[in-house]
């Protein structure tokens, strides 16, 4: 009988132990990322170099050089993969002219960006999500338009990612719009994204989040001869370049100098990515772009847009902006062969994963508030159902104000929680979940009445 006593007890433990989910994640996102492929991404990049040159000013008229012929690639693969999608997906060139400025355009010219709209399936749901990388490339001198310039990671790297998950995604729906986009002018001054992130604001898209990518697929530095293709970078603006006057004072009071629209997104990013990508750890940066340099992300950050930048965590400076040459005993110039295409298919997973987490949550809860009427230990939340979406229920988020990540998750079916944990030692945001545990963009409370 004591045996049998001890054989049960010991089952119910192992029961219990093997029955717990420690990493919650969807299956459907999980079959998207198999069928992500290193042998893609190596085919789209060999293409675009041998285009010659992508540099914003080369040929437009030449079908087989240039970035003319690039645009007019990159755009017979998204119409390829909107065959695959129902109908729900279109692309197009979109474009503009610009003339000379003096400074990295010297003459009138076309530009274009190569779009493809994934349309989400519930008709009341606004929200867009963009993926970009930027098809155009330079040699040592960004003037240069003629010469050759293989531009495999910088950005072909970029653009295959886009392109893979335009190919992958296109074959499911999601209730929100996802926008792949490879832009043009980058070199020239961020022209394409510019153009882009100013016709967003104008036209009142409902941009949640942008994910640029650029210079994602190499695994070694220049210099310091670091190889490591397990860690990416994510960089993130610390709160809104439109943030001054009253709302800068508010962000002092309350301490959020860490918690703008960007910053959430580099958090959610690292959390999601590592979440479904074995051997990656995403390295956030607490800088909007790497020292004294920009990137695409960038004007839609001046747009009050949540954009980051993603990048390989060792930049070889011998393979970005030189010519092809042979110098002192070192190869320079940005060729295929040092790309990592199994480095890139975890990036492009990386992306991919945050994507699809993102499109298939519901919008985030509205008019979140943190109770300040009184003097408590308790920190009591409130808000309000999400405009679109089937919830689940929500995450409180919790951290301490010297974490750089949220350290717990709290799950409520409730619009209200009471937390016996004191708001002036945490910071605290809310999340919608969906029904198969898509977690939405975190927003941090404001306080009651204000």
């Amino acid at each position: 009988m004591r045996k049998l006593f001890f054989f049960l007890v010991l089952l119910f433990i192992s029961s219990h132990t093997f029955s717990q989910t420690i990493i919650q994640k969807d299956p459907q996102i999980e079959n998207m990322l198999k069928d992500v492929s290193a042998d893609s991404l190596k085919s789209y990049i060999s293409r675009l170099v041998n285009f010659g040159t992508r540099n914003t000013l080369s040929t437009q008229t030449n079908s087989q050089r240039g970035i003319g012929a690039a645009r007019q690639w990159v755009l017979s693969r998204f119409n390829e993969f909107s065959k695959q999608s129902g109908g729900r997906m279109s692309a197009f060139i979109d474009t503009t002219r610009l003339q000379k400025d003096g400074r990295r355009v010297d003459t009138t010219i076309l530009l274009g960006n190569v779009v493809a709209t994934l349309k989400g399936t519930d008709p009341n749901d606004d929200r867009i999500f963009i993926i970009s990388g930027h098809l155009d490339n330079m040699r040592t001198d960004v003037m240069d338009r003629t010469g050759d310039a293989p531009g495999a990671n910088d950005d072909g790297s970029g653009t295959a990612a886009v392109m893979e998950c335009a190919r992958v995604m296109s074959k499911h729906s999601f209730p929100a719009t996802i926008i792949f986009v490879a832009v043009s002018g980058e070199e020239q001054g961020l022209l394409g994204s510019t153009f882009m992130a100013q016709k967003a604001r104008k036209e009142n898209w409902n941009i949640e989040a942008v994910l640029n990518n650029d210079i994602m697929g190499s695994n070694n530095s220049s210099e310091t001869n670091i190889t490591d293709n397990t860690k990416v970078r994510v960089f993130s603006e610390a709160f809104e370049v439109a943030d001054t006057g009253k709302a800068a004072l508010n962000i002092r009071n309350l301490g959020l100098e860490n918690d703008g629209k960007a910053r959430q997104l580099a958090r959610y990013v690292k959390e999601t990515g590592e979440r479904y990508v074995d051997n990656l750890q995403v390295v956030m940066i607490y800088r909007n772009d790497r020292f004294l340099r920009g990137g695409d992300h960038l004007p839609y950050v001046l747009q009050g847009y949540a954009a980051v930048r993603i990048t390989e965590m060792n930049e070889n400076y011998y393979h970005q902006h030189q010519d092809v040459r042979v110098q002192n005993g070192i190869q320079y110039g940005d060729l295929l062969q040092f790309m990592d295409f199994e480095y890139l298919r975890k990036n492009t997973c990386m992306n991919l994963c945050n994507l699809a987490n993102l499109a298939k949550s519901p919008s985030m809860p509205q008019e979140v508030k943190i109770e300040v009427k009184k003097l408590t230990n308790y920190t009591n939340l409130s808000w309000k159902a999400p405009k679109t979406g089937k919830v689940k229920g929500y995450y409180i988020l919790m951290r301490e104000t010297t974490s750089a990540f949220w350290q717990k998750k709290i799950f409520t079916t409730d619009l209200k929680v009471d937390l016996p944990y004191s708001k002036d030692n945490y910071f605290f945001a809310v999340q919608s979940i969906s029904e198969d545990g898509n977690e939405g963009l975190p927003v941090v409370p404001v306080p009651a009445g204000r």
